[in-house]
């Protein structure tokens, strides 16, 4: 069966969703992200419970209506919008949930805001590590579904290499966990050579399924394999995420460049130069530069240059790793940032 608008809520509401918005004013607010797309949802709900995602599924399965998961609405590509029903995880489903600063981990709902969960793992010395640059306000849930890395992917990774476990929803007939392992697994055996050739190629391989994690030499990780498939799969209720040492001595290094060709020519020398310190290594274009400034914002002292990457170096080692980078980077200048209100203020500028 198809519902409308108003059947769809009444369903929804039958089954013990209460949040439940199908007002012109509300699908109008979800109908766009940060992208370009516009797509006006049926229904917006707004889960006060995890158990309350389970009777979405089984309300989407009964009407042939699509689930749309959303987060804070950050994305570019369109991946929060949808014409049937958009799950709202921000309004209720919010919560760092427990932090073991032992084992390094927290547990968290899907709809915990990036900046929320850092100022949780603050006072243990903690961090989360992927960084994007919408922080302020991504949603862990939505890093999940899109495996977002960030500016430090280079020392902490992508959100699947920082994911421990997932508690998922499949939806009716999906069957339980081990049952959706064994099918996934018989899918992949199918064409092993294909998916030991073609995925997980390099590092930022984000886009698509990543069915590498599913291959028998892997464990069949299955969470790890549901990271990035933007909720098409699976609905995330919560997840245990790991947590990294938040190094106190930070430093970084702008080296600057005639133009961004020659700054992303000197990145292969840089990486080989400081090993795992270094934990950034980002560009930055003097045009974005130049619009900062005709906004009439601050700019903090830059090097010489006309496109600039920045080094971020951590550790004990790290002043120690200054004079190797500067010397492996071929570049006109340099400047070493040791304040950190004048680093964040450079890093807001690339973000």
């Amino acid at each position: 069966m198809t519902a409308g608008s108003a059947d769809l809520r009444a369903e929804l509401q039958r089954r013990g969703v209460s949040d439940v918005d199908d007002s012109v004013l509300t699908r109008a607010l979800y109908s766009s992200d940060a992208s370009l797309y516009r797509v006006v949802p049926q229904v917006v709900v707004r889960p006060r419970a995890i158990d309350e995602l389970d009777a979405v599924l089984d309300v989407a399965s009964l009407t042939q209506v699509p689930i749309t998961m959303r987060g804070a609405g950050t994305s570019i590509a369109g991946n929060a919008v949808g014409p049937g029903i958009v799950v709202d995880t921000v309004r209720h489903l919010n919560h760092v949930l427990s932090i073991d600063p032992e084992a390094r981990t927290a547990v968290v709902q899907p709809g915990v805001v990036h900046a929320e969960l850092q100022r949780a793992a603050a006072p243990y010395g903690l961090r989360f590590g992927p960084d994007p640059s919408t922080h302020t306000r991504c949603t862990i849930g939505g890093m999940i579904g899109n495996n977002a890395c960030g500016s430090r992917a280079l020392g902490y990774g992508r959100t699947v290499d920082n994911v421990v476990a997932l508690d998922a929803a499949w939806g009716p007939g999906a069957g339980g966990r081990d049952e959706v392992t064994r099918r996934l697994g018989a899918l992949v055996d199918e064409h092993l050579a294909h998916v030991r050739t073609t995925f997980g190629r390099f590092s930022r391989q984000v886009s698509g399924y990543s069915l590498e994690h599913l291959l028998p030499e892997h464990g069949r990780n299955l969470d790890r394999f549901l990271v990035g498939s933007e909720g098409t799969l699976a609905v995330v209720r919560e997840a245990t995420v790991r947590l990294v040492e938040d190094e106190a001595e930070r430093l970084l290094v702008v080296l600057g460049y005639p133009s961004m060709v020659e700054a992303a020519d000197a990145v292969p020398a840089l990486l080989a130069s400081a090993g795992a310190a270094m934990v950034a290594c980002e560009g930055l274009d003097a045009r974005i530069v130049d619009l900062v400034r005709a906004r009439g914002s601050a700019v903090p002292e830059l090097p010489r240059g006309a496109g600039w990457l920045f080094v971020e170096l951590v550790g004990a080692e790290a002043a120690g790793l200054v004079g190797t980078v500067v010397g492996a980077s071929a570049a006109l200048d340099h400047r070493l940032v040791t304040d950190a209100a004048e680093s964040a203020a450079l890093w807001r500028i690339r973000e």
